[in-house]
């Protein structure tokens, strides 16, 4: 959801997460809400249209830990995990601060003649070719002791 909105003017974000059908969009929408307001008041952005959003992220909160009683004197243990919204606008169209891009993946593997081959190990006991006896069994168990 947040990379629907990501690099988006305000307005066009704002009528995208009013109808997207999940219930994280009303918050998203709010938090949204509250950084063009912010713009507004604490930057005193004049032009609203001008605005994009430049950064849109969720990273994780603090984690809330409970106990869930269950049978026979046990507990399993509950994690409420909840999120950090960031939501960044600027009204600057060229010297606006981007997310990094990942980094590129090669497009194709390299080629047969420069990968190596991994290395074949050998086990001590291997089959016997045709006309030879098989190895002896090897016993793990220890003779037992006469008294």
């Amino acid at each position: 959801m947040l990379d629907q909105i990501r690099g988006r003017p305000v307005a066009e974000a704002l009528a995208t997460l009013e109808y997207t059908p999940r219930a994280a969009a009303r918050l998203v929408e709010k938090v949204l809400r509250s950084a063009v307001a912010n713009a507004e008041h604490n930057h005193q952005v004049r032009n609203l249209d001008d605005l994009r959003v430049v950064q849109a992220y969720a990273d994780g909160g603090p984690v809330l830990k409970r106990v869930q009683p269950r049978a026979m004197g046990r507990a399993f243990s509950i994690k409420h995990r909840t999120s950090h919204l960031t939501i960044g606008v600027s009204d600057e169209t060229n010297g606006a601060v981007v997310a990094p891009a990942p980094p590129a993946r090669p497009s194709a593997p390299p080629p047969r003649e420069e990968r190596r081959a991994p290395a074949r190990r050998t086990t001590a006991r291997r089959a016997p070719s045709r006309g030879q006896k098989k190895p002896a069994a090897r016993t793990t168990r220890k003779p037992k002791e006469k008294k």
